[in-house]
């Protein structure tokens, strides 16, 4: 109790200082109000005299036989799905009744990506671009996800998430800046190829350390809590990102913190060559919600309306009862991890043409439109072809653009350059006057 009484007396000290502070709402005060002090409502009085457990780490009751709890105790999670594979809606209630225009924009987008994917592959085969990720096999789980999200939501990507960026609006024309390291990329030239990022439209810029990405995506979504503005965050990863520590910090922060978060893992079969069968023992992904305290669901990843329902249902119960939600979208990588990898060396040809011929996101998603008279042959040929020509076009014309300023390497970081820095830049501008023929100036932007 005296603890009670000593929050109580802190909370109103903090709450006769909060309203005086110009321009806090009533109804925010209140909120503010119900999490300070819910924490300690929560809290049960401890009684002596009952024979049950009484250890605040958890709940449980007694028992007088010794037993191992089995890894399985129940079979696995099921598989939330809305469409078959050949594009017939299983259960009409789950239908997201979604518009004519709304589900066109998705198959665009998954082809438009899908198209992107190839002639930036391509170049990098080519030795145009250093380097290069497909997202073959998986762009539903990202125009899923993407469409059932609020535009100021928070999204942190791990590296194949580029559709999610793409259907957020994010031009032909960057993607092939940064993979160009050109004048007009956001990032200056500074990352490698697929690293975007957008603040404009609420991405942050991805980098390459596996799972870092899933404790910071926890710390700003607690202080989206905090501002209590209404947004949500979502953190992308795979499944093999999911045995790093980072990923169980991120959860367990999120857990405790009460966190509007949505963790979305991409769980598609591989963490570069390694498989699901090497990675964990249990059951996925999805499994290991409960134990952190989260809700959890696992769905169809190449069904994107089960992605966009489940996503959206997510984010309406995340940002209205501040906890975070666990979606493992169960998919599968069609493409090798990287331009770094032959994946024909850890699987079969036969496997990845499975899930490339009978049962892509793509093509599922295409034979719901026709069934409705939405789309045919005449529309596909069309469309790839157009598609095509724009993604061309943006690849021809970052191909002609300067690159970035060298001077741009000292920037961004200190107000103003240190002494240190300073003293690196002339040494650079020193160096690459001395060897000047291997350092053509005139293709960098000045």
């Amino acid at each position: 109790m005296a603890a009670v009484r000593s929050m109580n007396k802190m909370y109103g000290v903090c709450f006769h200082a909060a309203r005086q502070t110009a321009g806090l709402k009533a109804s925010r005060l209140l909120q503010h109000r119900a999490f300070r002090v819910g924490a300690v409502r929560q809290q049960q009085p401890f009684d002596s005299t009952l024979e049950k457990p009484q250890f605040p780490g958890a709940s449980a009751e007694f028992v007088d036989h010794l037993e191992f709890i089995q890894p399985n105790v129940i079979s696995g999670i099921p598989v939330y799905r809305v469409m078959d594979r050949q594009g017939n809606i299983i259960n009409p209630s789950q239908d997201p009744q979604l518009s004519k225009e709304t589900v066109l924009n998705f198959y665009q987008k998954m082809t438009m990506l899908n198209t992107m994917d190839r002639i930036l592959y391509e170049s990098q085969r080519q030795g145009r671009i250093s380097f290069y990720m497909t997202n073959y096999g998986e762009e539903g789980t990202h125009i899923g996800s993407a469409a059932a999200l609020d535009p100021s939501d928070i999204v942190f990507g791990q590296y194949r998430e580029a559709g999610v960026l793409m259907y957020r609006g994010f031009p032909l024309d960057l993607f092939m800046a940064q993979c160009y390291a050109n004048a007009d990329d956001l990032g200056k030239g500074r990352q490698m190829p697929v690293h975007y990022g957008s603040k404009d439209l609420n991405f942050v810029t991805i980098s390459s350390p596996l799972a870092t990405q899933i404790p910071q995506a926890a710390g700003a979504a607690y202080a989206v809590k905090r501002e209590n503005m209404n947004r949500a965050v979502i953190c992308y990863f795979g499944e093999g990102a999911a045995s790093e520590g980072d990923a169980h910090a991120g959860f367990n922060f999120s857990a405790t913190l009460e966190c509007p978060l949505i963790f979305f893992c991409r769980n598609n079969g591989y963490a570069i060559s390694t498989p699901t069968n090497e990675q964990y023992r249990g059951d996925g992904i999805a499994a290991r919600g409960p134990g952190y305290g989260m809700m959890s669901i696992r769905v169809d990843g190449n069904d994107v309306f089960a992605v966009y329902n489940a996503t959206k249902e997510a984010r309406r119960r995340a940002v209205a009862e501040n906890q975070p939600f666990l979606i493992e979208a169960m998919t599968y990588r069609i493409g090798h991890h990287s331009t770094s990898d032959d994946s024909s060396a850890y699987r079969s040809v036969d496997e990845v043409n499975y899930w490339d011929k009978q049962d892509h996101p793509i093509s599922r998603l295409r034979h719901y439109m026709t069934a409705r008279s939405w789309w045919s042959e005449d529309d596909e040929r069309t469309w790839r072809k157009q598609s095509r020509k724009m993604v061309m076009e943006a690849f021809e014309r970052a191909e002609k653009r300067l690159k970035p300023n060298p001077e741009l390497m000292f920037t961004d970081v200190y107000q103003e350059v240190t002494p240190l820095l300073s003293k690196q830049r002339d040494s650079m501008w020193k160096h690459v006057q001395q060897y000047k023929e291997h350092y053509p100036l005139d293709l960098y932007d000045k």
